[in-house]
């Protein structure tokens, strides 16, 4: 991973930078990322399909858990060129196994980065994102202190939902009745502690006055009481 591009004063207290990960063969995937001083974990973001790293929604939970004092990464999981192929094929927005390895490679690589190094990890998942979080959680145990997933479809992680040690949090809008009927399954697949949260009168994309500010303070909540240091894996 290298530090490239832009390097901008965020916050009060708060480091940016944009961040290149290159992935074997294929090329680089991008984010940024945000170090508040002194925080005691940091949450990788996992956009949903037909998303990017620039999700509004996902920057306004991310900014959320930056004031209070989490470290934060938002990642495009596709390459320029894998971005422009899927606006065509859409295939590869719903590799769930593909999305995971880049998470889980991305998760390493800040266990590494200085500045990084030694913070406890947390995922945070949207949508088709929240599968993948669940997945590199799966393939990690022991160094991923908390997943949440918002608006998520963990259905699709499969079999990988019984290998998740990390505690979960499921956020689900109260009228996303299929997604919800999903998460209820997956939170009683999820072998570790997990919980739901349903957000009343919410919709899937938490448009409503005061939702996505819900889903931030309930992530904020969760990761906050989970960061821990990792313990390997």
């Amino acid at each position: 991973m290298s530090f490239s591009g832009r390097d901008d004063d965020g916050a009060a207290g708060v480091v940016e930078h944009t961040v290149g990960l290159e992935v074997h063969g294929t090329g680089t995937i991008h984010g940024d990322l945000a170090l508040p001083d002194g925080a005691p974990g940091i949450v990788l973001f996992a956009h949903g399909s037909g998303s990017s790293r620039h999700s509004p929604r996902n920057r306004r939970v991310a900014e959320a858990l930056q004031r209070r004092g989490l470290a934060t990464m938002l990642l495009d999981l596709l390459t320029d060129d894998e971005e422009r192929a899927d606006s065509t094929t859409g295939h590869l927005r719903f590799d769930i196994g593909l999305l995971a390895d880049r998470l889980h490679t991305a998760g390493a690589v800040l266990a590494d980065q200085e500045g990084t190094a030694g913070l406890p990890l947390g995922y945070f998942g949207a949508s088709t994102g929240a599968a993948a979080a669940l997945v590199a959680a799966a393939r990690a145990p022991g160094r991923v202190m908390a997943v949440v997933s918002r608006g998520g479809r963990p259905d699709l992680a499969g079999d990988a939902l019984g290998l998740v040690q990390a505690p979960t949090l499921l956020i689900v809008g109260g009228l996303d009745t299929q997604v919800l009927e999903l998460n209820e399954h997956a939170r009683a697949q999820l072998p570790e502690t997990c919980e739901l949260e349903v957000i009343p009168g919410a919709t899937h994309l938490f448009e409503e006055p005061g939702a996505l500010d819900d889903v931030a303070r309930l992530a904020g909540d969760w990761f906050l009481a989970h960061a821990v240091p990792p313990s390997g894996g």
